[in-house]
């Protein structure tokens, strides 16, 4: 489920959080950018210190133009991310930090989201919590057959607000929003893909190889038209944000003075692929 380390380009940079237990680490391999959780020995939950290297690790995959696609994933065999580390609740999560902690959460979310380019989760195994917060911050989601989910507040007698929750509601509604938070129930990956949680399922022995082929394929197109539909899309779920719909227009108006527009009637009109750079 990792990348071959003979494929990884070393050339490029990578950023580790640094701090132990656990990093979250961005390798570059080719056009790929695999934003990688790392803290096996507890499923790759989430420490306080892994929230807050994100932000800077998704601006770096952001900037970085020979990246095409970022693909987030955990390491090792057994999970995505399985929530956050409960271990450090009762110094990290207590009444007087809660709000802290919240926002070292939410900053790592609207990070990922703020990426400019398309973003894959890569799950298998255990996508819980925390977990399943960071694959919905995500553009799109392909999970391994073994994929288990679950958002657990009810168990630990915390409450999320609608910032911790909005996305959830926006893919699968509110009903089985409640469902999923009044249960507290670990679902599979079929139930994932019928509620619309995930947009495709793989055997786990094929889903890298499938999550590169797509990766491939979004190479291959232009970079400013999947980003005015990502700002797009996201006015559409935000129709009062009037910030919104003035950045989906420009982001429109920048694809129709690109050079990659002019590339694209130029290629389809001499029938042959585009080169398309960006700009």
């Amino acid at each position: 489920m990792t990348a071959n380390p003979k494929d990884v380009n070393t050339s490029k940079p990578r950023i580790d959080s640094q701090l132990a237990p656990g990093t979250v680490r961005l390798e570059v391999d080719g056009e790929i950018g695999w934003l990688v959780f790392d803290h096996q020995a507890r499923r790759n939950s989430m420490t306080l210190a892994m929230w807050q290297a994100v932000p800077a690790l998704c601006a770096q995959a952001s900037s970085d133009e020979s990246i095409r696609v970022v693909v987030m994933r955990g390491a090792g065999e057994r999970a995505f991310v399985a929530g956050a580390d409960i271990s450090q609740f009762s110094e990290q999560r207590t009444p007087d930090r809660a709000d802290a902690y919240s926002l070292a959460t939410a900053a790592a979310s609207t990070a990922i989201e703020a990426i400019a380019k398309p973003v894959i989760a890569m799950i298998h195994g255990y996508c819980i919590g925390g977990g399943l917060a960071l694959a919905l911050a995500a553009d799109v989601r392909y999970a391994a057959e073994d994929s288990q989910f679950a958002l657990p507040p009810a168990k630990l007698g915390i409450g999320y607000g609608a910032d911790g929750i909005s996305d959830l509601v926006d893919l699968v509604g509110p009903s089985v929003t409640k469902e999923i938070i009044y249960t507290a129930n670990l679902f599979d990956a079929s139930t994932a893909l019928r509620w619309g949680l995930i947009n495709q399922t793989a055997a786990k022995t094929d889903l890298e190889a499938f999550v590169r082929a797509q990766c491939a394929t979004m190479a291959t197109l232009a970079p400013l038209s999947q980003l005015a539909a990502k700002i797009s899309v996201a006015s559409v779920l935000a129709p009062d944000d009037a910030s919104l719909a003035q950045r989906s227009d420009q982001a429109i108006d920048a694809c129709m003075r690109s050079s990659d527009y002019a590339e694209g009637v130029e290629a389809f009109l001499a029938k042959r692929s585009p080169a398309f750079r960006g700009h």
